[in-house]
């Protein structure tokens, strides 16, 4: 039994893969800055009262009326409109128990025409402006990503190929390869804002202004230097 043991040791030995030698990782990335295209601005109100369903019931007729007003207005694509978050919460007194009820509706105006948005939002009359945010469209998101992703597999096979001249190698060959976007949205060139603004001083559209943002892709991998 033991000399059985010792004599398949060697066998597993050569089983094992041969570790790879002249190998290096590395990684390359490329940031493309483009001008926001989406805009999101946000309607809401609040409501409160002692019994729950009469604040639900003010809510639901403050949100039906601003759909049908926004709705006028929907083009697919450059404004599209959907509702956002719905929510009734009990208020409670001094004493632990419930005394009230309030609660908030929102409407989302999302698009890439800010004019038909913005004038969209003003005509709406039961709901006031709580958020403006903007962002990239998919269309857009797509095309910096394309184009930073091709600026960085550029970078990596000039890298790639630096450092094979600098170890004495004539070349490289590919061995693995990944491909990682992110995005990101300055905060000092994102405007947004939250309002108090009754209703009734809803008339005239809210100026926004866009930034810019950026899309970086990174290519992580490594090479067989030769």
């Amino acid at each position: 039994m033991f000399a059985a043991g010792v004599a398949t040791a060697p066998a597993t030995a050569q089983t094992a893969a041969p570790v790879p030698q002249n190998v290096v990782q590395f990684a390359a990335a490329a940031t493309v800055e483009v001008q926001q295209d989406l805009l999101s601005l946000t309607l809401a109100t609040t409501r409160e009262g002692a019994e729950a369903a009469v604040v639900q019931s003010q809510l639901t007729q403050a949100l039906d009326a601003a759909l049908s007003e926004a709705r006028k207005a929907v083009l697919p694509g450059q404004l599209d409109v959907r509702t956002g978050n719905f929510g009734l919460y009990p208020r409670y007194g001094k004493d632990g128990k419930i005394n009230g009820w309030q609660g908030s509706a929102e409407l989302v105006l999302e698009g890439r025409d800010f004019p038909r948005i913005t004038a969209a939002a003003a005509k709406v009359q039961t709901l006031a402006t709580a958020r403006v945010a903007f962002g990239l469209s998919r269309e857009q998101r797509a095309k910096a990503e394309a184009d930073a992703q091709a600026q960085a597999i550029e970078r990596f096979k000039f890298k790639a190929a630096d450092l094979a001249k600098g170890f004495g190698f004539a070349g490289y060959a590919l061995r693995e390869v990944s491909v990682d976007s992110s995005g990101s949205q300055p905060g000092p060139r994102l405007r947004a804002m939250a309002m108090e603004a009754k209703a009734a001083m809803v008339d005239a559209a809210v100026p926004v202004e866009a930034g810019r943002s950026t899309v970086t892709v990174t290519v992580s991998g490594s090479v067989q230097m030769r």
